[in-house]
């Protein structure tokens, strides 16, 4: 199911909502259907900080630092 931005046309409020494509939304604020549909801004994968954190800490523990960059990885 897509995400999408949504604007109502009635109180002019943006929101996102994830729905199916045979779904009619209601704005949230006014329970209007007059909406203007924009496509969401995709987020790039895997880039967020908290993933890589977690994603560093597992490899630590796990002894391997294949996730981190040369400049980042421990010395000795």
């Amino acid at each position: 199911m897509p995400l999408y931005d949504y604007r109502c046309s009635a109180c002019t409020r943006t929101f996102e909502l994830l729905i199916r494509a045979d779904s009619v939304p209601a704005c949230p604020n006014c329970g209007s259907q007059q909406l203007e549909k924009q496509v969401s801004a995709p987020a790039a994968p895997g880039k967020s900080a908290g993933i890589l954190k977690r994603a560093r800490r597992q490899a630590a523990k796990e002894g391997h630092f294949s996730n981190y960059k040369p400049s980042e990885r421990p010395r000795g």
